[in-house]
């Protein structure tokens, strides 16, 4: 049971700054829970947004294509000019990267793909290397996993004998991604000491690779060892090794095995500084272990740790979903007492915990504090109160919300978007919702598969399947998500 003592001035002596965690790396599955269930998905939208508001760094490597990345490749072929002249680079890159998918697509026995590839006479690159291995990694499925595996491993080691190209990190990450998903784990560790051989640092993308693989918890303890033994593991921004794992392993949900690896931490005479207190601390709220996180809150301060505004936003996380509005109304007034400046992701995050705990007036209350704060409500903010409402059935308080961000001036995203559809669903207005998703895309808000799956399960289960089958028609067109239209309940082939 939350209590307000956790406002006690004794309390706040010892808080330091608390990494909010990232919404999970391993891909969810999707389920029929999951179109009633939006505030989960809320829950990783919110995430997402802390992570990006704390970290100086980004820990996580992405293995989508970063702008720098295009730029890199662009002047590798030493492109000189405009915006128009790079944009025609990255076209022909994807056409070419086409072809050669094409060509891996033949193998076969008695077919050697390298001198056909060699006669291409493309220019290889960081950006070309990861298109084609992105189109090997698209196609993988219960059925050709295996030829995946052995078409992106040929390619990979043909793009690698260029004398003109070196692998980077990155594309040794979406071939592990390859080694992965086609369940070739013997050939991804083999990779993995390669790359190690080679002189690659193993990151945290690397970790999170292989500790969403691992799956069991014996398995994944060996993982940790490996990494806590590695003197190669880059670990910027961090101090230590122990404390990126720690990270790693929250941004992944991996609470019990933070727990494991703060105890060989101790064992082992590491002493935690304030990011490890605030993992851990994180890690046993999410345990339910509330005596060991006011333990551990006690602690930090005996250490000397002060508060700051991350660790504000955690105390407001817990007194929210603890339904303690007057607490976080204590909370807030000694934040300004302190001289740090309650922010819009402070409110947001007290918000969306009151709504959690079915408390819509606090909610709202504090919405309206927010604004009399002088706080700009954002996207996230918005799209937080828009779910509250759509979640306790109340669509017209939802739609006036999503009116006033509008007017404000204030561009709804994805997130945004799929709370309002699954709202007019439950509305029962579905053709409204269907010109919804029209809308977003013609705003260039490209939907994610939620946004499909919510709108066609709602159609089908109010006996609407023509509209349903036309909606999976759309996502086929576009030819996006088709690998994903198996999870959609009743769904049929078109």
């Amino acid at each position: 049971m939350y209590s307000v003592a956790i406002c006690r001035l004794r309390l706040l002596k010892g808080f330091s700054s608390f990494h909010v965690v990232s919404r999970a790396l391993c891909s969810r599955t999707f389920n029929s829970d999951d179109v009633e269930n939006g505030s989960e998905h809320i829950d990783d939208y919110l995430n997402e947004s802390w992570k990006s508001s704390i970290l100086e760094h980004n820990v996580n490597e992405k293995t989508s294509t970063s702008y720098d990345s295009i730029v890199s490749d662009f002047d590798e072929v030493h492109y000189q000019g405009n915006f128009s002249a790079r944009q025609s680079f990255i076209d022909e890159v994807k056409i070419e990267a086409s072809r050669i998918l094409d060509i891996l697509h033949q193998d076969c026995p008695g077919y050697d793909v390298k001198p056909v590839l060699n006669n291409l006479g493309v220019k290889v690159s960081s950006l070309l290397v990861r298109e084609v291995l992105f189109g090997v990694l698209k196609t993988v499925n219960y059925v050709n996993k295996s030829r995946c595996a052995k078409l992106g491993y040929k390619f990979f080691v043909w793009s690698g004998e260029r004398d003109d190209y070196k692998h980077t990190t990155n594309v040794y990450h979406i071939m592990m991604k390859i080694f992965a998903q086609c369940e070739e784990f013997k050939a991804m560790w083999r990779l993995l000491e390669q790359m190690i051989e080679n002189g690659y640092p193993t990151t945290a993308r690397t970790f999170n690779i292989l500790i969403c693989t691992c799956g069991e918890a014996g398995l994944a303890r060996k993982v940790v060892e490996k990494f806590i033994k590695s003197n190669n593991f880059s670990y910027r921004p961090f101090k230590h090794t122990y404390n990126a794992i720690l990270h790693s392993l929250l941004t992944l949900h991996q609470y019990k095995l933070v727990e494991w690896v703060y105890h060989r931490m101790l064992v082992e005479g590491q002493s935690p500084d304030v990011l490890t207190y605030n993992i851990i601390m994180c890690a046993k709220f999410k345990l339910g272990k509330l005596d060991q996180f006011h333990g551990l809150l006690d602690e930090m301060g005996r250490s000397g740790f002060s508060p700051d505004l991350h660790t504000f936003n955690l105390l407001l996380h817990v007194l929210g979903k603890g339904d303690k509005p007057l607490a976080a109304m204590k909370l807030l007034d000694h934040m300004k007492e302190v001289g740090i400046n309650p922010s819009v992701l402070h409110f947001t995050t007290l918000i969306d915990g009151l709504s959690r705990a079915g408390n819509l007036d606090g909610s709202h209350y504090f919405f309206n504090e927010m604004i009399k704060h002088k706080c700009v409500p954002d996207v996230v903010c918005y799209t937080v109160m828009i779910n509250c409402y759509v979640v306790a059935g109340e669509f017209d308080k939802a739609q006036k919300i999503f009116d006033e961000m509008i007017n404000k001036s204030q561009l709804p995203n994805v997130f945004t978007y799929n709370s309002m559809i699954r709202g007019l669903c439950k509305a029962r207005k579905f053709d409204k919702a269907c010109l919804m998703l029209k809308e977003m895309e013609s705003r260039g808000v490209n939907p994610n598969f939620l946004v499909y799956s919510t709108l066609v399960s709602y159609l089908q289960n109010a006996g609407r399947v023509s509209e349903a089958q036309e909606i999976i028609r759309h996502i086929v067109e576009k030819g996006q998500y088709t690998h994903l239209l198996a999870k959609i309940k009743g769904y049929k082939r078109c």
